[in-house]
């Protein structure tokens, strides 16, 4: 009877196995293809001297590459379980600006799905149409990607609206003017390929700069006692990236709030090598007053394991 139990024991967990496997490899790839890039010139994105010919193989003319984080104090939705990751910042966006600083929004309108969208007429005069359908999270789900929302629940967090309207308007206002997220840049596309495949780059680029840590290991963490300086903040941030970021302040610019993180990429934004170079904004910290970096109360965080 032992032996019996023990085999059916052994049978059914071979059947789940078998069950999570194929539920594995029934999710369908989402990548862009590369290769018709293989044999392209290879230079990091705003470093070229000829004109890029395939727009699939380094995002044109948005190639200066911004990882964007907040450090914020509340949600505004925390009832609802909408909560910040403790010892972390949150993700604000990648976002493709022009190699001299400047830069397009909402480059696709067939691809436009922010509730919300910000701003609501170009500087054209174009009407931004906002999104009447369902949230962007569920293109995701139908592509099977459970793992991705996931992680963009805890690290890619709203303030006063729900982390789904965020989510749609990144990929629309910056997604869409990415060269190497276009459309034709997919073989055999399927329809949303895309904001998958975008959303997984964001997650990839945020990994990159562990703002957090960085600055607790030069001893500069969140605090309501404690004023830091801008040259302290940005030292400790350049010591390990090399180079100088966007840091932005609220109040008369003493309160911390956001880093940008500039890059030169060499290939595609999904996979390519990232190069970090110096902020083309200035800091909107004050450089004489304290900065400060205030601790979030415990109610409005909750410990995250990646």
């Amino acid at each position: 009877m032992v032996v019996r139990l023990s085999l059916a024991v052994t049978l059914a967990a071979l059947s789940v196995t078998a069950v999570q496997t194929k539920s594995h490899r029934d999710i369908p790839d989402t990548f862009s293809s590369i290769a018709s890039c293989v044999d392209e010139p290879s230079t990091f994105s705003c470093e070229n001297t000829a004109p890029i010919n395939n727009t699939c193989c380094s995002p044109t003319p948005g190639g200066l590459v911004l990882q964007t984080q907040f450090w914020s104090t509340w949600t505004g939705l925390e009832r609802t379980g909408q909560l910040l990751p403790e010892k972390s910042w949150t993700i604000h966006g990648l976002w493709p600006d022009n190699c001299d600083g400047s830069f397009e929004q909402y480059c696709d309108l067939s691809r436009q799905f922010d509730p919300t969208p910000s701003p609501a007429i170009l500087p054209d005069g174009t009407v931004v149409p906002a999104w009447k359908g369902p949230g962007i999270d569920t293109f995701v789900s139908q592509f099977g990607r459970q793992d991705l929302l996931d992680f963009m629940q805890k690290y890619w967090i709203n303030q006063g609206a729900p982390n789904v309207d965020f989510w749609g308007h990144e990929f629309s206002k910056h997604a869409t003017c990415t060269s190497t997220f276009d459309v034709a840049c997919y073989q055999s596309y399927k329809k949303h390929q895309d904001v998958v495949n975008f959303f997984d780059a964001v997650v990839r680029a945020f990994h990159r700069y562990p703002t957090f840590s960085m600055l607790a290991s030069a001893g500069i963490v969140p605090s309501n006692q404690t004023a830091y300086s801008l040259d302290s903040i940005q030292k400790a941030l350049v010591s390990q990236t090399g180079a100088i970021p966007f840091l932005g302040c609220q109040a008369n610019g003493t309160v911390l709030t956001e880093v940008w993180y500039f890059s030169h990429v060499l290939g595609t934004e999904q996979f390519g090598t990232y190069k970090n170079v110096n902020s083309t904004t200035n800091s909107t910290c004050s450089k004489t007053a304290g900065i400060w970096y205030y601790e979030r109360t415990k109610s409005s965080e909750r410990e995250v394991r990646a």
